[in-house]
């Protein structure tokens, strides 16, 4: 069994000079094997190791038992040795977990934060080939694609396995040449949870009726499609770089255009490639979530908002399309009355409006500036205000005769949804004066007949800064 692990560390570069390894062991077969197989190959490797149990709480006397076992055999070795005791059941139920899925995420937890108190490099943990067997057949009738039937890999992040090529009858003969007396979960002997049937059930009745070398097929299976995924990933990776830009506030956007002349095999794994920059992993992101979020950024109209998993949103724009993580509802509404001949600072804007009334023979109207803006004075009703855009606004942009919804405006001027909420409108008692920095009101233009001018100056925080 050394051989064959001390191989598998080595091809796989799994352990280097000078590391420091975080070894997960519940006491049983498989994580002692590790644990013993680790501490000889330290005579042709130089590392060091510590070792970490968790008792889940949920076997009364014999976790108990389990933890002292592996206590007792650390110190023996000389194995610094981290142990810790929590209710698996009681997080699984706060969680709305299954029992293995919230054994695990307390196992992981825990080999972390041992991992950093310890300045260590990598977590070892003790999957085997009957492991990655059962994981792909799992999957298989769970649903997945070639991602999914890669199996287990030997490296993920800083997690290591160096006991994938060993068969779980190689580690049980290790343990008894070895005398390891190793402790055994009598919850593993029975058919209680999904992965118990496929290793007690399913695969004892595939060997004995249909293939009897199931295991090395399945590992057989988990390489190849290791190779192929790598590969199409590899083609994926490139494509994302083509298509995507990384913004400064994590937000990925995509090239609409390009994203639709991809094969759809690639498509998903530049959506999974986007979410993983967002949050590392892929972590419950389904098939149904990628089509979904594939049909939206090829067919949904500009403007339209998508959530899916993870708090994701995509928010399609009329070329390209954003993934983000969900933003916070928008501003609360706000209204604030402007004085005539006055600096008017705004705290929402963190801007200044500039309001003045001079004789039309005192401006040079014809000066054209996007936050500039003369209207006639003496068509304004009541006082003037500066507040948000809120559902249900019209204006008559000018030059036109009817009034238009803002949100038609918005859009036929190609204005990103995420924008419209930090536009500030400008207005009298009864209308729609000016969206700043786009267009002013009709009923508000100068003409012949004018003889007072209402000059609006919008000063930007660039302009403050000039």
């Amino acid at each position: 069994m050394e051989k064959i692990v001390y191989k598998t560390i080595m091809d796989e570069k799994l352990i280097l000079p000078g590391d420091k390894l975080v070894i997960g062991v519940s006491g049983g077969p498989d994580s002692m094997a590790l644990l013993c197989v680790l501490k000889s190959i330290q005579k042709l490797i130089e590392f060091s190791m510590v070792a970490v149990h968790i008792n889940h709480g949920v076997r009364g006397k014999e976790a108990n038992m389990d933890e002292r076992y592996v206590k007792d055999i650390t110190q023996k070795w000389s194995i610094p040795y981290y142990s810790k005791r929590v209710n698996m059941n009681e997080y699984a139920r706060l969680r709305k977990l299954s029992s293995e899925e919230a054994g695990r995420e307390l196992r992981y937890q825990f080999f972390n934060e041992v991992l950093k108190i310890e300045k260590a490099d990598k977590i070892a943990v003790a999957h085997n080939r009957n492991d990655q067997a059962e994981t792909l057949i799992m999957r298989f009738l769970r649903g997945t694609g070639i991602e999914g039937l890669k199996g287990m890999q030997y490296e993920v992040n800083n997690v290591i396995r160096p006991l994938l090529d060993v068969d779980r009858s190689i580690i049980e003969k290790y343990c008894n040449q070895n005398k390891l007396f190793a402790r055994i979960d009598k919850t593993n002997l029975e058919p209680i949870y999904g992965r118990n049937k496929i290793r007690l059930e399913l695969i004892p009745y595939i060997e004995n009726n249909i293939n009897k070398g199931i295991i090395n097929t399945m590992n057989r299976t988990s390489k190849i499609m290791g190779i192929d995924d790598d590969f199409i990933n590899n083609i994926a990776r490139y494509e994302y770089s083509k298509i995507c830009i990384t913004n400064h506030d994590q937000t990925i956007e995509f090239d609409i255009c390009k994203f639709k002349g991809l094969h759809t095999a690639i498509k998903s794994r530049v959506i999974r490639i986007g979410i993983k920059e967002m949050y590392g992993d892929n972590k419950n992101i389904e098939l149904k979530h990628v089509e979904n979020m594939i049909e939206f950024i090829e067919n949904a109209t500009a403007g339209r908002i998508h959530e899916s998993a993870k708090g994701i949103e995509l928010v399609k724009k009329y070329k390209t399309c954003l993934m983000r993580k969900k933003v916070a509802k928008k501003k609360s509404a706000y209204k604030n009355k402007l004085e005539i001949n006055s600096n008017n600072y705004n705290n929402n804007f963190k801007t200044n409006i500039v309001i003045e009334v001079k004789d039309i023979q005192n401006f040079d109207i014809k000066y054209k500036h996007r936050f500039i803006k003369y209207i006639d004075y003496d068509k304004i009703k009541g006082d003037l205000y500066i507040r948000n855009r809120k559902s249900g606004d019209k204006f008559i942009p000018f030059g036109m005769k009817g009034s238009k919804k803002l949100k038609d405006y918005f859009i036929d001027n190609k204005i990103p949804r995420e924008k419209r909420d930090n536009i500030p409108i400008i207005e009298d008692d009864e209308n729609i004066i000016w969206v700043v920095g786009y267009r002013l009101s009709d009923l508000y233009k100068v003409d012949e007949g004018t003889k007072r001018i209402l000059s609006m100056q919008y000063i930007t925080k660039e302009d403050l800064h000039d």
